[in-house]
């Protein structure tokens, strides 16, 4: 006897367990589909080496939403988020710039730089927060439909009535950050080149595009409107490394009575155009009969795959084909003997505080645009963007005492390698390229490290199902983002076939281990069934 379900939830990522959950818990009979052995997605922690653990592909939290950790007791089901002391070392020649969450500290190091930077750094600051704290509002429901009706109508009111309460000043910043390149925005606000780069990779993260690319300084607001333990823009870890939060999920997911299979691909999402969607097909050939989908898959992989594109209108048919995915991103996972020691530190080399936050070699604009250049031409960056955390130093259960385990997030290295060369054959150099930039700037890193976890673009792609690598399933670009995600008409989850809902980071409000995909498409599932 074949079982049936309100609800099949494709792909176990946080996103897909999150979405699981609510419809649970709404009482809705909700089966997980996972196509790997493990749930997780890109938030999941490995042994990659024996005694060294670390978050493979997601590694800092600071996006996943308080309503979400609050709605379904996820502390209670295990999850403990660290904060981090330090806030940002930014590596130079033969120079850092320290930069703490402390204000006053945090000017009075640019000063050595530049007075006039140390000026306007609070300002910065100051106005970038005001700004996030309004993102964050929108993110945290669906945004009103192109072409939709009263109740649109009135979500575009209230969002409007939302941003016109903000002071004129705020105002014009949102404006700004969302249509802005990240280089002419920083341009404006600072003149040394090392704050500008600081901040300048947070408009290339995930997103391969040059520091001067129109939008990109919408990235930098998307990374801002987090929170950790009640702290805006805050970022912390979570102990047992970024699994531990889906594990969470998952725990209360089978509380809630979620069934969860693992090694169950979906291949097909079974619809027909008067009825709608009827159920999914597992790769083995398995039929799970449910009368809604939700899709916790990237839009690309789900409309050009798993559905017949017969069935939704043409112009969303040609924007789905034509769904921009490449993040560019090359991730790292290394087991240290030892911590890396900086040339330009003269501290106390066992005092690790200033290693506590995010570590970056990105010391200026022109050294990101070379990356991407580098990329666009070559197909990886020699000299990448890069930023490295040690979660080590606040979690001792991720290595051997006195051991570390260090995660390395750089950019730019493109999905598809030009002249028919292949990732598995450069995979290894692209890595050791990115040792050699290191140890440049702490020479005891190369001997330092004992090994080391590759997953380059190729691999982000295949282990996770992400196309292009993209971490964030689709860029965040103008065009890609909020009523626009992930096309106009289709931005609350429901997609253009009855009873077929985007529940993942293609849907808004975009990528990061926020939650708020699969949240707010729950909310509409609970709503329409």
């Amino acid at each position: 006897m074949t079982e049936s379900y309100d609800v099949a939830v494709i792909g176990g990522g946080h996103n897909g367990l999150t979405c699981a959950a609510y419809l649970a818990r709404g009482g809705l009979k909700t089966i997980v589909l996972e196509r790997r052995a493990i749930v997780g997605g890109a938030a999941i922690t490995e042994e990659f080496h024996p005694g060294f653990r670390n978050s493979v592909f997601s590694y800092l939290v600071s996006l996943l939403s308080p309503h979400v950790i609050r709605d379904l007791d996820l502390t209670r089901h295990g999850l403990v988020i660290q904060d981090r002391s330090g806030g940002s070392f930014s590596v130079l020649e033969g120079d850092h710039l320290s930069l703490p969450r402390d204000k006053a500290r945090a000017r009075a190091e640019i000063a050595r730089f530049s007075k006039a930077d140390a000026e306007a750094y609070e300002s910065f600051d100051d106005r970038l927060a005001v700004v996030a704290e309004a993102l964050r509002g929108a993110a945290e429901s669906p945004p009103p439909n192109f072409g939709g009706g009263l109740a649109d109508l009135a979500r575009a009111v209230l969002t409007a009535g939302s941003l016109a309460r903000l002071s004129t000043q705020a105002q014009t910043d949102l404006a700004d950050l969302m249509t802005m390149s990240i280089g002419d925005y920083l341009d404006r606000w600072f003149e040394s080149d090392l704050i500008k780069g600081l901040f300048g990779f947070e408009g290339v993260i995930g997103n391969f595009v040059g520091p001067y690319h129109p939008g990109s300084a919408y990235v930098l607001l998307h990374h801002a409107f987090g929170q950790v333990n009640g702290r805006t823009g805050a970022w912390g870890h979570a102990k047992g490394g970024m699994g531990a939060i889906t594990q969470a999920l998952a725990s209360a997911c089978r509380e809630a009575g979620v069934e969860i299979r693992t090694e169950a691909a979906v291949v097909e999402v079974i619809a027909d155009a008067r009825r709608g969607v009827s159920g999914v097909v597992l790769e083995d050939g398995t039929r799970i009969v449910a009368r809604t989908a939700a899709a916790n898959v990237s839009p690309k992989l789900l409309f050009n795959k798993m559905v017949d594109p017969a069935l939704t209108p043409a112009d969303f048919a040609r924007r789905m084909k034509g769904w921009r995915s490449e993040s560019a991103t090359f991730r790292m996972n290394v087991a240290l003997s030892e911590a890396p020691r900086f040339s330009s530190w003269r501290g106390d080399p066992d005092d690790l505080t200033h290693l506590n936050g995010t570590i970056d070699i990105c010391p200026s604009l022109p050294y990101i645009q070379a990356a991407y250049d580098d990329a666009r031409a070559e197909g990886w960056s020699r000299r990448p963007v890069i930023s490295m955390c040690m979660p080590s130093i606040l979690d001792d259960t991720l290595a051997p005492p006195g051991r570390h385990v260090m995660s390395l997030f750089c950019q730019h290295f493109r999905r598809h390698l030009p002249d028919g060369r292949s990732w598995r054959a450069e995979r290894e150099a692209a890595a050791d390229a990115i040792i050699e930039t290191v140890t440049d700037y702490a020479p005891n890193f190369r001997d330092a490290v004992i090994a080391r976890q590759i997953n380059s673009p190729e691999d982000i792609e295949t282990a996770l199902g992400m196309p292009g690598g993209d971490i964030f399933h689709g860029a965040l670009h103008l065009d890609q983002i909020f009523s626009m995600r992930p096309a106009p008409g289709y931005a609350r989850h429901a997609m253009p076939i009855k009873g077929l809902y985007l529940c993942g980071s293609g849907a808004h409000p975009g990528g990061g281990v926020s939650g708020l995909p699969g949240r707010n498409a729950a909310r509409a599932i609970l709503k329409a069934l």
